[in-house]
């Protein structure tokens, strides 16, 4: 049976995940959360990356569903 993405990023949660975002950032930490039906999403101990770079890191962070590209697991 085929897996909905929604299932696919519920069974991420607490897990590392890369979240991309428009204008080439990327945020890689630890799945906390997330709401639907914005896919706002919650993530700790993250690590900013822009360009293949670290340029900040978080204890906790929320990125807007709207600016995000991808979810990988």
């Amino acid at each position: 049976m085929p897996k909905r993405p929604l299932d696919v990023l519920h069974a991420a949660l607490n897990q590392r995940v890369v979240v991309a975002l428009r204008g080439g950032r990327e945020y890689r930490g630890t799945l906390d959360g997330y709401d639907h039906p914005h896919l706002n999403v919650v993530m700790r101990d993250a690590e900013e990356l822009k360009d293949g770079g670290t340029v900040g890191r978080f204890e906790n962070i929320l990125v807007r569903g709207d600016a995000i590209i991808y979810i990988s697991p």
